[in-house]
């Protein structure tokens, strides 16, 4: 069996980072109707994954259920099909994401599965055992190797991670993941002032050097779309009804940052991509799970989303 997924050395599974090949070089064949894509649209990790999906228009060939927006202390994501806007499991029924990562550890002869259960998680029913949990490499995934799956001609030629950009996608990645997609929950983690300080520094420094490059360049590598911008995307989109209120208060998006803003917009106007932002479960989703309730928010209460025209036109078309 070719699997890139590890024993650890007491026995059990950790991670899962396998890969589906178009070329037939792993056991994961691109069939439609053979993956099931697990995931919350609360969760930036998982929403890279799930506009992939949408993006490519793979969305009538891989399957997907939304998991429950509220995450529980101890027992992890859980599949709620009798809460509105959440989906069964059509594989194995099962009522906690766990029992799908313990499924699979045991098909790869694993004594059980030690690590974080997380989203998105990309799983194969024919082979029953996930493929992949991260979050990166399915949108990849997603992007080269199930070309023959795509909706349309416009979807396949579609290319988020082309080969003449992937260097700069790269180097893009690197400080913006760093200062801004980790970056935002510093802030809310801070322990003292200092460390407070530091990483309000840090963040707005990043953001302030996209506004930059944004308002001279219409996407994060250049005139092309790539994952780059989906990758940013998904913390932007979040930020003035999430981050801001988890101490990310120097700036908003929508009012401090024109650049940032007509970008955000623009990208969840493409193509099915708005699909997959519920604002109602990223914010209650943030605001309910039990690290935000016992460290800054012990009532649980639900911050109001804040009135923002996503659909406004963006303008960015002029920018080459």
């Amino acid at each position: 069996m070719q699997t890139k997924t590890l024993l650890e050395a007491d026995g059990t599974v950790k991670n899962f980072f396998d890969w589906v090949r178009a070329d037939g070089s792993t056991e994961f064949k691109p069939e439609a109707g053979r993956y099931q894509l697990y995931g919350q649209h609360l969760c930036p990790f998982s929403n890279r994954a799930t506009i992939g999906r949408v993006i490519k228009g793979l969305d009538k060939a891989i399957g997907f259920t939304n998991c429950d927006w509220v995450l529980p202390e101890g027992t992890g994501w859980k599949i709620s099909p009798e809460k509105d806007g959440c989906d069964a499991d059509p594989v194995h029924n099962a009522g906690y994401l766990r029992e799908l990562y313990e499924i699979s550890a045991k098909k790869l002869g694993a004594s059980g599965f030690s690590g974080v259960v997380t989203v998105p998680v990309l799983y194969d029913t024919k082979l029953d055992r996930i493929v992949s949990t991260d979050s990166a490499g399915i949108l990849r995934m997603f992007n080269s190797e199930f070309q023959a799956l795509c909706a349309t001609e416009e979807h396949r030629k579609l290319d988020l991670y082309p080969e003449a950009l992937r260097d700069k996608i790269e180097e893009v990645e690197g400080w913006t993941q760093k200062l801004i997609g980790f970056g935002v929950y510093g802030p809310g983690r801070a322990q003292t002032q200092a460390d407070y300080d530091a990483a309000i520094h840090s963040l707005f420094t990043g953001l302030d050097r996209m506004e930059h490059l944004l308002s001279k360049q219409r996407y994060l590598a250049g005139s092309q779309l790539t994952e780059a911008d989906i990758r940013m995307f998904v913390t932007l989109v979040r930020f003035d009804c999430v981050y801001y209120f988890l101490k990310c208060t120097r700036k908003r998006i929508a009012s401090d940052y024109p650049a940032l803003w007509a970008f955000t917009r623009e990208i969840y106007q493409t193509g099915n991509v708005k699909s997959m932002i519920n604002f109602p479960q990223i914010v209650g989703g943030y605001f309910s799970d039990w690290r935000i309730k016992k460290s800054m928010n012990a009532l649980g209460i639900i911050p109001a989303i804040p009135t923002l025209n996503f659909d406004e036109p963006h303008g960015r078309e002029k920018i080459v």
